[in-house]
């Protein structure tokens, strides 16, 4: 949903000046223009801009809500804080056409049926924000985004004049589900946004909560409408395929998928742990590195929920198989006689994974199920070192 800096560096020779004022006929045309999806992560969800294209003057230009400065101060740590500003920028229209044209995405416009006032306001509008003071914004995937801006500029520049039906978003989805319909479940990605976000994303999106996404901005627009004196108008004038879908060749390796890997993970803890009940003793250097890699996976979960300022990370629940304290007791489980509270913290974990089904269960939080495989064998693991502790 952004486009990347490599983008903006391409393009920068022929984008226009920041905060430009240009005058404009009354043939003006404001459009919203839907990109499809990319074969990169970030790229998956589609994009959304704003054309103001103006032929007796000349003028086609697009707004673009999705830049970021990768080379601006402390920009990594930005990011991970969830303090990451991005910016509006302007740039000429077939330039960003040939942008998507080449990495074979597919390009759909909405021209807007406002009149000369409207469209005025619109533009008025966009022109102060891409002002250098103005065009930085804090992003936000959900809330505050390349399409949700959309929504945004046109709900302030025409007020009660503008009208969205709910009909767009029939069947309501989480915020989670809304993610999932655009990725492989059994994808590396997928698996990262499950681990890393937690149950706030499990809520029921609104239908305008659904805008954060530009195919759902898309089908807003098709059943918004305008009114004017008593008279109501859609909002959509008209509907243009600018450039046709092309499937991507991006190949999916199977025997590297989370599903493949977590399956052969588990099956080998479970392997080690049959051969130790069998030999009544315990492989030590298996705990340490299950505890050591749950334990550093449950210090990023919690410094993700308490140490920044992503809204998607709170209350996140993998926690109760990432256990921060894991990282003490991988070092406790490397002693041959570990202290007699060590059983009982097993024990607790085996709890807290019956805390985790009964999450997922009534929906509180869902869950990776490319991690089921080690979520099991993590369970049959715990059982036997418990019982052996004791």
């Amino acid at each position: 949903m952004r486009t990347l800096l490599y983008t903006t560096l391409l393009l920068l020779s022929i984008f226009t000046a920041q905060g430009q004022s240009y005058p404009l006929s009354e043939a003006t045309k404001v459009s919203i223009l839907t990109m499809g999806p990319g074969s990169d992560l970030a790229e998956k969800f589609g994009h959304s801009a704003f054309r103001i294209k103006d032929t007796e003057n000349n003028i086609d230009i697009v707004y673009n809500y999705g830049v970021y400065d990768f080379e601006a101060p402390n920009f990594i740590l930005n990011f991970a804080q969830g303090k990451l500003l991005y910016l509006l920028d302007t740039g000429h229209y077939q330039a960003y056409k040939r942008h998507y044209a080449a990495h074979g995405r597919w390009m759909k416009e909405q021209v807007l049926d406002l009149n000369p006032e409207e469209v005025q306001t619109v533009v008025a509008y966009l022109q102060n924000n891409a002002r250098p003071e103005n065009r930085a914004y804090l992003y936000d995937f959900f809330f505050d985004n390349c399409a949700t801006k959309i929504r945004d500029v046109l709900k302030i520049s025409l007020g009660d004049e503008l009208h969205y039906e709910d009909t767009y978003a029939p069947q309501p989805y989480t915020f989670r589900q809304l993610i999932q319909q655009r990725l492989n479940a059994n994808s590396w990605g997928s698996l990262g946004i499950d681990i890393a976000l937690g149950s706030v994303i499990d809520k029921t999106a609104s239908p305008e909560q659904h805008q954060f996404l530009p195919d759902y901005v898309y089908e807003a627009a098709k059943v918004a409408s305008t009114r004017h004196v008593g008279k109501t108008t859609p909002l959509v004038l008209q509907e243009n395929d600018l450039l046709p879908e092309r499937k991507n060749s991006t190949s999916f390796h199977y025997l590297w998928s989370p599903l493949v890997v977590f399956s052969l993970i588990g099956f080998f803890i479970i392997y080690i742990t049959v051969k130790d009940n069998k030999k009544q003793k315990r492989s030590r250097y298996l705990d340490t590195i299950l505890f050591t890699i749950t334990g550093i996976t449950g210090v990023i979960l919690l410094l993700l929920w308490t140490a920044t300022d992503h809204t998607a990370t709170a209350n996140n629940y993998n926690m109760l198989w990432a256990m921060p304290f894991n990282l003490v007791m991988a070092f406790v489980l490397t002693k041959k006689t570990p202290p007699k509270w060590a059983s009982r913290y097993v024990f607790l974990l085996l709890v807290l994974f019956c805390l985790l089904c009964l999450h997922w269960i009534t929906g509180v939080q869902v869950f990776a199920a490319a991690l089921i495989p080690l979520f099991i064998a993590l369970v049959i693991r715990y059982v036997y070192v418990w019982r052996f502790l004791k």
